[in-house]
C-alpha cells in the first residue's frame, strides 16, 4: 500500500511503530562506520566531559526530532520521488542518531528525557508540512538543514580541543546535513515565509537549551 493512501488510523499506527523503533535503537541505518572509530579518546577533565555530554545530548535530541520530521513528511508526501528522498535522508539521520548515542555511552551520559516530546512534536510538524504540499515540505527540510548546519558549526567550536571523537562525528553530520538541504533545494523546495523561519529558530533554541541539561 502506498503511503499517500493511508488513512488517519494507519498513519497513527505507522507513526507509533516508527517511534518505538527509534526509541529502542532498532531503526536500521545506512550501515556506515562511525566516524569516531578511527580517532583516539583523549582524556578530558570531569567538567569538560560533562560539557561534551550536554552538547551530544542536544545533538542526539536533534536526530530524534529529525527522524520524526522525515517520517512524518514521508508518510504524507504526494510524489514518489519526494517520499523516497525523505526515506533515504531518514536512514542517514539514523546513522547520526546511533553515533550520538554511542558517544553518550562513552561519556557515561544519558539521552534527553524530553526526547518523546521532541519526537511527537516533530512528527506532527512533518506530517503537516507534507500535507501542505511537496514543495513546502521540501522547503521545510531545506530551512531545517540550514539551521542544523549552523548549530553543528557552533558545537564544533565549543568542543574541547582534545575531543577528536565528538568532533569527527559532528563534522560528518555537518556534511550530511548540508547535502540533505542542497538535495531539497534541487528538488524544488519553496522559500518559507519569514515568520515560519523565525518560529523554527525559536523552537530549535528551546530544544537546545533544555536538552543540554535534561
Amino acid at each position: 500500500m502506498k503511503n499517500n493512501n493511508l488513512g488517519f488510523l494507519d498513519l497513527l499506527v505507522s507513526g507509533f511503530d516508527q517511534a518505538l523503533r527509534t526509541a529502542t535503537g532498532l531503526q536500521p541505518g545506512s550501515g556506515r562506520v562511525n566516524p569516531a572509530s578511527e580517532t583516539s579518546d583523549d582524556s578530558m577533565a570531569r567538567e569538560q566531559r560533562r560539557h561534551v555530554a550536554g552538547l551530544m545530548r542536544v545533538n542526539h535530541s536533534g536526530e530524534v526530532a529529525a527522524q520524526a520530521l522525515y517520517q512524518g513528511q514521508a508518510l504524507t508526501a504526494r510524489l514518489e520521488n519526494v517520499r523516497e528522498a525523505m526515506e533515504q535522508a531518514a536512514r542517514e539521520e539514523i546513522d547520526h542518531l546511533h553515533w550520538c548515542e554511542c558517544r553518550l555511552q562513552e561519556l557515561d551520559a544519558r539521552p534527553s528525557a524530553l526526547n518523546p516530546l521532541w519526537y511527537a512534536g516533530s512528527f506532527a510538524i512533518g506530517a503537516l508540512a507534507g500535507m501542505a504540499g511537496d514543495h513546502w515540505s521540501l522547503g521545510f527540510v531545506a530551512e531545517t538543514e540550514r539551521q542544523v548546519v549552523k548549530h553543528l558549526e557552533d558545537h564544533i567550536e565549543r568542543l574541547p580541543k582534545g575531543d577528536e571523537r565528538s568532533r569527527a562525528i559532528l563534522e560528518q553530520m555537518k556534511v550530511d546535513e548540508k547535502q540533505h538541504g542542497q538535495a531539497a533545494e534541487s528538488a524544488g523546495a519553496a522559500q518559507l515565509p519569514t515568520p515560519v523561519r523565525g518560529l523554527m529558530t525559536l523552537t530549535s533554541r528551546l530544544m537546545t537549551r533544555t536538552s543540554y541539561w535534561i
